[in-house]
């Protein structure tokens, strides 16, 4: 044991761990930042409030990321793992079903008294886990990966199809399309064969298009409110409307403009001052391009890019399917997020109101986020292991 965990730590993927640790605190010192004028008037708080409870949730964030990276993860293709995983995720999705609160238009969290739960990010991270131990468990009995048949991975589908539709009657759209990407991305790096994979991507494509067609049937006036309509009119012509509909798309495009490449200076926006919703959240790096010009946007551009990018290459490098799965999986849904988090600030889409990955306030993101990085530092820890082999 002693000799494994030398082994372990020499080959250790410190880089990883760096950029993760980096971003964290980058991001919490830009949350007390944007946050201050939000806490004081709005809610009429102590200055620090998030920042504070941001503090508290990357410590506990911190404790189950150090769990995530020396748990085995070949582990996660035991039966006995998986089916706790997947009661917890029923459970989360029943108890949203029937007490889950409505924020911003979108019915998505359950209020456990000490903390607000978005069962939508633990559904991520259960994809990812699910789909790749499910797939890896059925390719040990078959011999090989590209033995699975249609048959084999039917059930994992029936699974995500029930979290998609739950998440679509929520009506969080942003964290759908999240979930999407993820399973066809798991999908993609199985390995199965070309006429199995477009079986899979069809039977993909017609239960979206039959839950799309439900969702709306049931959930027209939710989904197209008046709100979510002034999102596509800003998208669409921010400036069409530029005191309703664009508003804040607007302002946001200010704040990015101010910055230049130095920025006004740390603490220094004037557009966190009511003019851009949720400035500690979904337009966080406006405050960051306002306060610290492209200097601050590259910090974090360039550190989720080295996330991504890494864990595209050990899914690529790597011989383990599990490994390939797991670490393809988190490196889309990092990815995915981060787009559509700055696609939407940009206007390249629609906003969503998704949040920036470590950057962004938010509890359950960033604990869910640091377990997917401690499994995707231990996956690319045996890699390394593997290639030394």
């Amino acid at each position: 044991m002693k000799h494994y965990f030398k082994n372990y730590f020499r080959n250790f993927d410190y880089g990883l761990l760096f950029v993760y640790i980096l971003l964290m605190l980058f991001g919490l010192v830009m949350i007390y930042s944007a946050s201050i004028w939000v806490s004081i008037v709005h809610f009429e708080k102590d200055p620090d409030h998030y920042y504070k409870r941001q503090l508290l949730n990357i410590c506990m964030a911190f404790c189950l990321f150090l769990v995530a990276v020396v748990f085995p993860y070949k582990r996660f293709a035991d039966k006995k793992i998986l089916g706790i995983l997947f009661a917890i995720m029923i459970f989360l999705e029943v108890a949203l079903i029937l007490v889950g609160n409505e924020v911003n238009g979108a019915r998505s969290w359950i209020d456990f008294g000490v903390m607000n739960f978005q069962p939508s990010e633990f559904a991520k991270l259960f994809i990812i886990i699910y789909f790749s131990g499910t797939f890896y468990r059925k390719s040990i009995h078959k011999g090989s990966m590209q033995l699975l048949s249609f048959e084999d991975v039917t059930p994992p589908l029936g699974i995500w199809l029930f979290i998609v539709l739950v998440v679509g009657f929520e009506t969080d759209l942003g964290a759908l399309g999240i979930i999407v990407c993820i399973a066809m991305s798991v999908v993609i790096a199985s390995g199965v064969k070309g006429k199995t994979l477009q079986k899979i991507f069809g039977l993909l494509s017609a239960l979206g298009v039959i839950g799309a067609i439900g969702i709306l049937i049931f959930k027209w006036d939710t989904v197209f409110n008046s709100s979510r309509r002034g999102r596509i009119t800003s998208y669409l012509d921010p400036f069409s409307d530029p005191l309703d509909t664009g508003y804040h798309v607007i302002n946001g495009y200010y704040a990015i403009g101010a910055g230049g490449l130095e920025g006004r200076g740390l603490g220094q926006s004037i557009q966190k001052l009511g003019y851009v919703p949720e400035p500690q959240t979904d337009f966080i790096m406006a405050i960051i391009a306002e306060e610290l010009g492209i200097v601050g946007v590259s910090i974090v551009i360039f550190g989720l890019g080295f996330i991504v990018m890494r864990g595209l290459y050990v899914a690529m490098k790597t011989k383990d399917p599990l490994a390939r799965m797991l670490a393809a999986g988190i490196s889309t849904w990092i990815g995915i997020q981060t787009f559509i988090n700055l696609g939407g600030l940009s206007g390249l889409i629609p906003l969503t109101g998704v949040t920036l990955p470590f950057i962004s306030y938010g509890g359950t993101s960033i604990l869910l986020l640091s377990v997917a990085m401690g499994i995707l530092i231990n996956v690319s820890t045996h890699y390394k292991l593997e290639k030394r082999k």
